[in-house]
């Protein structure tokens, strides 16, 4: 892993390929001031989980914001609409640039959006204010998500891309959870939980500044902020693959983040906020689980076997929505299904990360990258915003829960025929 760029002429500046190669790269840099390759990989995906388990830590919140302003449902995906949106316009913007300024300036810009959107989270007082923290955070993950997972995989491909693919959903877990367990049993709900997230990304940011640089710095930086779809060619055929799959699963996690609060309080009747949060809780625990049980298997297979789980398990919260499936509670059912469905959305993202990442060069990996989590944040926000309208002009939020069911469950069958049929691409090199 190489150091951050220097002023002393007398130090070799590693080069690129010695960036990249991880443990050899890391020798490379041995006795110099900075985090270990495992400390600094270890940050790297610690930032990853706090960035998602902030994005998801409102989702119990909104039914407080609701009784307190009084807004109809369509807010709702509206609000969480927005973010996604704003994490794609930014990765389209900012996806390359940590290829071009650095790693560490993009992490401490996107932590230093964080901290500001939390503020702004904790003294909001109106959905204007709701809607204006979710841009900022919005646009600040978007910033530092390509910068921290090209990060991983300069210290090391093989756990770098388990890492990409195993941070994301522990987050989005632990933000939904914990959100609810502070609303239901901690005094000022709607501020501590947002002082308590600044508190920890002021902690990374510290962190961040000693973190060794893993590539050197080039010109074109501003170039690189034009949006464009770029591919590098040994990619494409992984990406055309994994890029269906992508889409199906999160527009999965688009479905729990937006409409899944009201659904559970309706098949349970209740009103807890705890309850609020558990979709989303219950669907990214089992798919943060799916990467280590399924890391020695191929990608491909992964993803086969992701997108058959997507199917089983969007299946079972249709029967749970519809008829409660016989003696079993409704809720039961429903969190049963996610929890099928978590797993297949785990199997299916981890699956076209590793299948995609590894085949780019050092200096296209944030890019690459990036242009992966533009395909799943369109997937998990532009089907939320759209249900949202159809709940309130459409046929009401049951409705809306099966046709979103079932266009999810459309999509995931594409994916899978893609897979089965499809002409086989190359593995990723060094593949887990």
């Amino acid at each position: 892993m190489s150091v951050a760029q220097t002023t002393d002429a007398t130090r070799r500046r590693p080069s690129p390929k010695e960036a990249a190669t991880g443990p050899a790269g890391a020798g490379a840099a041995a006795g110099r001031r900075g985090l270990g390759p495992g400390a600094a990989m270890a940050l790297l995906a610690s930032i990853v989980v706090t960035l998602l388990a902030a994005s998801s830590a409102p989702t119990p919140l909104y039914a407080v914001y609701q009784r307190e302003w009084g807004f109809s449902p369509i807010t709702t995906t509206v609000v969480f609409g927005v973010y996604a949106l704003m994490v794609l316009v930014a990765l389209l913007i900012f996806g390359k640039i940590s290829d071009h300024v650095g790693r560490r300036p993009m992490l401490l810009v996107g932590l230093a959006g964080q901290v500001v959107a939390m503020v702004v989270f904790a003294n909001a007082g109106s959905v204007a204010l709701l809607m204006t923290g979710r841009v900022v955070q919005g646009v600040s993950t978007g910033a530092a998500l390509g910068a921290i997972g090209a990060g991983l995989l300069d210290i090391d491909r093989a756990k770098g891309a388990l890492a990409n693919s195993f941070a994301p959903p522990i987050g989005t877990a632990t933000g939904a959870l914990v959100s609810g367990l502070v609303v239901r049993y901690l005094p000022a709900p709607t501020h501590f939980v947002y002082y308590a997230l600044l508190a920890i990304f002021v902690v990374q940011a510290l962190g961040v500044l000693v973190l060794r640089e893993t590539v050197t710095r080039k010109p074109g930086a501003l170039a690189s902020m034009v949006p464009e779809i770029k591919l590098p060619k040994a990619t494409r055929g992984a990406v055309a693959v994994a890029v269906p799959v992508l889409f199906s699963v999160w527009a999965l996690a688009g479905f729990y983040g937006s409409l899944g609060p009201a659904l559970i309080d309706g098949l349970a009747h209740s009103d807890s906020v705890v309850y609020g949060g558990l979709p989303l809780f219950v669907l990214a625990l089992p798919a943060a689980l799916s990467v280590p049980l399924l890391r020695q298997v191929a990608s491909r297979t992964v993803m086969v076997v992701g997108v058959a789980a997507l199917i089983v398990g969007v299946g079972l919260t249709v029967l749970a929505i519809g008829s409660g499936g016989g003696g079993t509670g409704p809720e039961t059912l429903f969190l049963i299904g996610s929890a099928v469905a978590g797993f297949g959305f785990g199997a299916g993202f981890q699956g076209g990360i590793r299948l995609v990442v590894p085949l780019a060069e050092p200096h296209e990996r944030a890019g690459v990258l990036s242009l992966l989590y533009v395909v799943s944040y369109l997937g998990m926000g532009l089907p939320a915003v759209i249900g949202g309208v159809l709940v309130v002009h459409g046929g009401g939020l049951l409705d809306t829960a099966r046709e979103y069911s079932a266009a999810v469950v459309v999509l995931a069958a594409g994916a899978l025929a893609a897979l089965l049929l499809g002409r086989r691409t190359p593995q990723a090199v060094q593949e887990s």
